[in-house]
């Protein structure tokens, strides 16, 4: 399995280094959606997540995680818990994993951008938010100008949309949206595209080689490998990590039939 290869480097850096370091960097491999630990009083529970990264290391070969995000219903929780969340996989993912990406979007364009800045505060590795889905955007246009102002509190950290249309009922098509935000906002760097339709995405790739295309629907992974995909953020990379591995490993060698049968549960 190939690690996601995205690096950081020191987080005291300034923005405009941080920003220039990056920009030859490409985020792939398999990324884990984390689910957010609870206690039985529905509380976090920030000392769960030491174990679980561990967990997800040496048992799930995983080195790079999305946390706050839909596995980790971040949306149903507060800032404050959400702020606390971050900074714990952080603390925890230093020097055991690669990347830690946090989602940081809102129904609240002002909460989106405290967590934003926070997230660069307490050293993510990059951010990413989907759109609002209550009162959504109204244009292509006004999704790229809510984009810009989110990616704007974190100006030194790599910004990636976050598409899930079956939940946030946003079906622009992304195609369409990475030569808008390619003119816009200079942070940005790819999108988690979670929808099953791989000819929006095929057209993501093909077009916009500069941008990380992450596939977020896990059960058709080698469908979107097969269009180019250059990685993978999924809530089954917590427990099934190492056999999606092994799965992009053989794609990778030109094995389809082992393939094949790894993504269909063989």
């Amino acid at each position: 399995m190939k690690c996601c290869q995205l690096t950081g480097g020191s987080r005291s850096w300034s923005t405009n280094s941080r920003v220039m370091a990056f920009a030859g960097k490409r985020l792939k491999g398999l990324i884990a959606a984390t689910f957010t630990p609870m206690t039985s009083n529905s509380d976090i529970n920030l000392a769960a997540i030491e174990q679980y990264v561990d967990y997800l290391v040496q048992k799930q070969h995983i080195r790079n995680i999305f946390v706050n995000g839909t596995t980790g219903e971040g949306m149903s929780l507060s800032v404050h818990e959400r702020k606390s969340l971050a900074e714990e996989w952080v603390k925890q993912a230093r020097g055991k994993m690669n990347n830690v990406i946090v989602h940081v979007g809102c129904l609240s364009l002002s909460d989106s951008k405290d967590l934003a800045a926070h997230a660069a505060s307490c050293g993510a590795d990059a951010i990413s938010t989907v759109c609002p889905s209550f009162l959504k955007p109204s244009s292509l246009d006004a999704l790229v100008l809510y984009l810009k102002e989110v990616a704007s509190a974190a100006p030194s950290l790599p910004f990636y949309y976050y598409h899930i249309p079956r939940l946030t009922g946003i079906t622009y098509q992304i195609y369409e949206l990475l030569g808008k935000v390619k003119k816009n906002i200079p942070s940005f760097r790819g999108v988690k595209f979670s929808d099953v339709n791989l000819m929006d995405f095929s057209l993501c790739v093909s077009e916009y080689k500069e941008f990380d295309c992450l596939y977020g629907v896990d059960e058709q992974l080698l469908g979107a490998l097969a269009f180019g995909a250059h990685g993978a953020v999924g809530s089954t990379y917590n427990y099934l990590g190492k056999k999606n591995g092994d799965m992009m490993a053989a794609f990778e060698e030109g094995n389809l039939l082992k393939a094949r049968k790894i993504q269909g549960g063989a």
